[in-house]
């Protein structure tokens, strides 16, 4: 963990109160040119919502950051690492979020990482909106909406989700 420190957090946030720290990261987020500083303060505005839930405000202020992320950046990478946050912390709430980005994003970058988070996140109740990415001019984007597809429809058929029985 010691390397984690000196890689994504420069500025000692994590050493800071959960409000302040979320702060800090949201006003790098919003406001940085740095992409590298903006994906350092998504990952570690991330690491506040674990072992949280929806219940929790602070989750539900990490995952609007998230949301925002989506739907404002412009950098590729950044909104790659915010869908990889929604699905790791299972923010169910933002899922039209990664449909929309699935489905509009100019990057196939950020599609293709969207698709995948629905996928990790068992979002069964999106594959007829994960279909029309089938339809998608990027060739990557197409394969991974197959795949989340295929994957979500094994799961669905296994009833509960138990990982080794949809293998």
């Amino acid at each position: 963990m010691v390397l984690a420190l000196l890689i994504f957090d420069d500025d000692n946030i994590r050493q800071l109160p959960v409000a302040e720290r979320l702060a800090q990261c949201e006003r790098i987020i919003k406001n940085d040119q740095d992409e590298s500083k903006r994906w350092d303060a998504t990952w570690l505005a991330g690491e506040i919502a674990e072992n949280r839930n929806d219940k929790d405000p602070i989750f539900n202020q990490v995952a609007d950051l998230m949301g925002w992320i989506l739907e404002n950046d412009d950098n590729n990478v950044v909104k790659h690492e915010a869908c990889y946050q929604i699905a790791a912390r299972n923010m169910r709430s933002k899922i039209p979020h990664l449909i929309n980005s699935a489905l509009n994003d100019e990057s196939g970058l950020t599609k293709h990482e969207a698709l995948e988070s629905l996928g990790l996140m068992r979002a069964t109740e999106a594959i007829g909106l994960i279909n029309d990415a089938l339809n998608d001019p990027n060739e990557d984007v197409r394969q991974t909406a197959a795949f989340v597809i295929k994957r979500l429809k094994r799961m669905q058929e296994s009833g509960d989700y138990k990982p080794s029985s949809i293998i």
